[in-house]
C-alpha cells in the first residue's frame, strides 16, 4: 500500500486550507501518496469547489469509494458559519486537528504528518496553553529530544538548513536557556537528519550566541564556557562539528555549500537568512520525534485568507519532504513505495 499522509488544516479563517488544497491539486498526479486531510468536512468541501481545485475528496462514512484523498474531522461539531480572523473556535479546532493527526501517526495511521499554519496568539487567546507546534508535539510523543529544522533552497537549487537550538524564547532569556545539553542535543540532530536525507556527509557549522563568536569573551563568555564545549562533546562522539563560529559569515560559506546544517542559537539568528532565501519553499521539520511531522514556514496570513492569494509552495514543499522522509524511514508496511 502507498503511504498516507495526514495533513491537520490549521486555523480555518487563516490561508492553511487554502494552501493544502492547492499543493494536493500539484501534487497528486504525479505521486502514489494517499492523504487525509483533518479538518471541517463542509468547509474544506466546499473551499474545494470554491478554488476549483477539483480534488476527489472522499466525504467520512462514503461508502464504495477508494478516494486518494479523504476527510476527517476529530470534533462530531462543526465549526461556526462565521468566523472572524483567529477567532476562539477556529483557534481551538486548529490544535485539536493536530491533536488528531500527531495520535494517528502514534497508532501507524499515518505515515507522516504535515500541518498547516496555526496563529499562536488566537491559541492562547482561546484559553489553550501554546508555546508552538513544535513543542506541543514533543509533549504529546512523550519527548524532549526534538529540535526545530528549517531548510530550503533558492531558486538555483541552492540549500540552506538550519537547526535551532532554542526555539520560541524571547531574546533576553536566551543566553540562560543555551545549556552544554540543549547545544548538543541540536548538534546530534542536525547530523542524524542529514542521514535521513540521504546527504553523503554530515558537516555541522555551530554559531556563536554573540557578535563575533564573542571575541574571545570580549563580547560575552558563551561561546567559551557553553557552546565551545558543547561542539567538543559532538567531535569526541565522532560528529563533524565546528566552531563556534561567528553567524554573519557562517550563513554566508553553508549557502555556498561549505556546511550541510547550521546550528543556530535562537529562532531569528537562523530563520532571517533561511528565509531571506527560501521564503516561499521553506520547511519546517521537527527532528526527533517517532514519527515524520513537516509545515510550510509561513503563518495564516489573516489578511489575504479567503481571497484565493495564497501561494501553496511551502506546503507543497513540506508535503513533498514528508513523504519522502517517510518513505525513507519506513513509516508505511510497503516503505518507499509513496515517494516521488
Amino acid at each position: 500500500m502507498p503511504l498516507k499522509i495526514a495533513i491537520s488544516l490549521g486555523d480555518f479563517t487563516g490561508i492553511g486550507p487554502e494552501v493544502a488544497l492547492k499543493a494536493l491539486a500539484r501534487l497528486l498526479p504525479e505521486c502514489t501518496a494517499s492523504f487525509v486531510l483533518i479538518g471541517d468536512v463542509d468547509r474544506t468541501l466546499a473551499l474545494n469547489e470554491q478554488l476549483g481545485a477539483r480534488l476527489p475528496v472522499s466525504r467520512p462514512g462514503s461508502s464504495g469509494v477508494n478516494g486518494r484523498v479523504e476527510i476527517s474531522n476529530p470534533s462530531s461539531h462543526p465549526l461556526p458559519q462565521d468566523l472572524a480572523p483567529g477567532a476562539p473556535a477556529a483557534a481551538r479546532a486548529a490544535v485539536a486537528w493536530v491533536r488528531a493527526g500527531a495520535t494517528g501517526c502514534l497508532r501507524a495511521q499515518y505515515s507522516a504528518l504535515v500541518t498547516a499554519p496555526v496563529n499562536k496568539e488566537s491559541i492562547i487567546r482561546a484559553g489553550v496553553p501554546f508555546v508552538g507546534q513544535t513543542e506541543l508535539l514533543s509533549g504529546i510523543a512523550a519527548t524532549e529530544r526534538t529540535a526545530m529544522m528549517l531548510l530550503g533552497q533558492d531558486d538555483r537549487g541552492r540549500w540552506l538548513r538550519v537547526v535551532l537550538a532554542t526555539t520560541h524564547v524571547p531574546l533576553k532569556q536566551v543566553a540562560e536557556r543555551l545549556t552544554g545539553p540543549v547545544i548538543e542535543k541540536a548538534i546530534e540532530l542536525a547530523a542524524e537528519a542529514c542521514q535521513l536525507l540521504g546527504l553523503p556527509r554530515a558537516r555541522i557549522g555551530v554559531c556563536g550566541l554573540n557578535p563575533h563568536a564573542g571575541e574571545g569573551g570580549a563580547m560575552g563568555t558563551e561561546e567559551i564556557t557553553t557552546v565551545g564545549p558543547a561542539v567538543l562533546a559532538a567531535q569526541r562522539r565522532h560528529i563533524e562539528a565546528v566552531g563556534p563560529l561567528s553567524a554573519d559569515a557562517l550563513f554566508y560559506y553553508a549557502y555556498r555549500g561549505d556546511y550541510d546544517v547550521v546550528v543556530a542559537m535562537y529562532h531569528d539568528q537562523g530563520l532571517a537568512p533561511l528565509k531571506l532565501i527560501a521564503f516561499e519553499r521553506g520547511v519546517n521539520w521537527t527532528l526527533g520525534l517517532p514519527f515524520v511531522r513537516t509545515s510550510p514556514d509561513h503563518g495564516t496570513a489573516y489578511d489575504i485568507a479567503g481571497k484565493n492569494q495564497a501561494n501553496p509552495s511551502s506546503m507543497e514543499s513540506a508535503i513533498r519532504l514528508a513523504i519522502q522522509l517517510a518513505g525513507r524511514t519506513g513509516q508505511s508496511t510497503a516503505s518507499g513505495t509513496g515517494s516521488f
